[in-house]
């Protein structure tokens, strides 16, 4: 008797912990969820009611897309995502089926990232979930003209090219703002008068870095290529989910980042360079900066680049990256993810 009691209440207790467990999985689903609803409005604020973009965009299939030849005549759903990212895999069976029920109605682009992605990557998730409509791989620049801060991020044109929705979810928000757009009786102009925003400068390896600042998440301003000590200067740039959530979807990077943290806190006792770490500005604000540097105990000197512009000054479209300036403040090396030589990248600057 003792024995079936005990195995019914322990089936009991595990059916409890079970439920515990699932609830507690749903709660952080929608914890996501909401953060991630945040972020994006508050990214697309600004965004709504302005002009699209003018861009003309390469598929992963070599052909080109000119967004600005739909504004006057078809609405364009815009979605930007990455293969790493869990809710972006989620969206996906929902955002094919957009494609199939009003791809002849509305020009729908899947925009990766690039955010450490490949085009190998992004071809062979196509395939794996038979995605149809036409694929770009993001340099960075669309998502800086559209305040890309989440994965997935949908940006929805109207027909008249004007943005009219900035989301996160695959909601009832963004089904209502599709449906406004494909209404017969949507607004249409002739093509909208855009600015484009002029072109930003790239330092590689030999430029001379000028006209660039940056403030620590501690109030420290840091001019790049100039250091009062006279020293060189080494930026990390990183997310601060890279270690934790990359650890399951790209466990390889997530490995990469924690062996580059690690190794530069062993260069920061050696004090023969000043380093700073950049955190993008993607799915992170200072807070989670700050947590960052809370739980890992770093040392290393945080600043958030919200708008990822310095990720955008050194073409750095990978985490972990590495850039190394000399102390005459050219740009010495950089190195990405699988470089594993950072020790004696940083001991031969001068």
């Amino acid at each position: 008797m003792r024995l079936s009691i005990f195995s019914t209440s322990y089936k009991y207790l595990a059916a409890l912990l079970l439920l515990a467990g699932v609830c507690q999985l749903a709660y952080a689903d929608s914890s996501y969820d909401a953060e991630g609803k945040r972020r994006a409005q508050t990214a697309g604020a600004s965004l709504i009611g302005q002009p699209g973009p003018v861009a003309i965009l390469k598929t992963v299939d070599g052909e080109e897309i000119d967004l600005s030849q739909y504004y006057g005549e078809k609405p364009v759903y815009l979605k930007f995502w990455a293969t790493w990212c869990v809710p972006c895999l989620q969206q996906m069976p929902g955002f094919e089926k957009n494609q199939q029920a009003m791809g002849d109605k509305i020009q729908i682009i899947a925009v990766n990232t690039g955010f450490s992605d490949d085009r190998e990557s992004v071809l062979a998730y196509r395939e794996k979930h038979g995605l149809s409509m036409p694929i770009v791989i993001d340099d960075g620049r669309l998502a800086a003209n559209l305040n890309l801060r989440v994965t997935p991020q949908h940006v929805l044109i109207d027909r008249s090219g004007k943005i009219i929705h900035v989301g996160h979810l695959d909601d009832q928000e963004l089904h209502d703002a599709l449906q406004k757009v494909l209404a017969p009786d949507a607004v249409s102009s002739t093509q909208p008068k855009v600015a484009k925003k002029a072109a930003e400068r790239v330092f590689a390896v030999g430029d001379h870095v000028t006209g660039l600042q940056v403030t620590t998440i501690d109030g420290v301003k840091i001019e790049l290529g100039k250091t009062v000590s006279g020293k060189a200067q080494a930026l990390v740039f990183f997310a601060p989910w890279c270690e934790s959530y990359l650890a399951e979807s790209r466990p390889q990077t997530s490995k990469a980042c924690l062996r580059v943290r690690e190794n530069v806190e062993t260069l920061l006792k050696q004090n023969k360079v000043e380093w700073l770490g950049v955190s993008s500005g993607l799915w992170a604000a200072e807070d989670d900066v700050l947590d960052y540097q809370k739980t890992t105990q770093t040392k290393l000197p945080l600043a958030l680049d919200a708008e990822d512009a310095l990720f955008r000054a050194f073409a750095i479209r990978e985490i972990p990256s590495v850039v190394l300036i000399d102390s005459k403040g050219r740009v010495s090396k950089a190195l990405g993810p699988e470089d594993t030589q950072l020790q004696d990248a940083v001991q031969s600057l001068r």
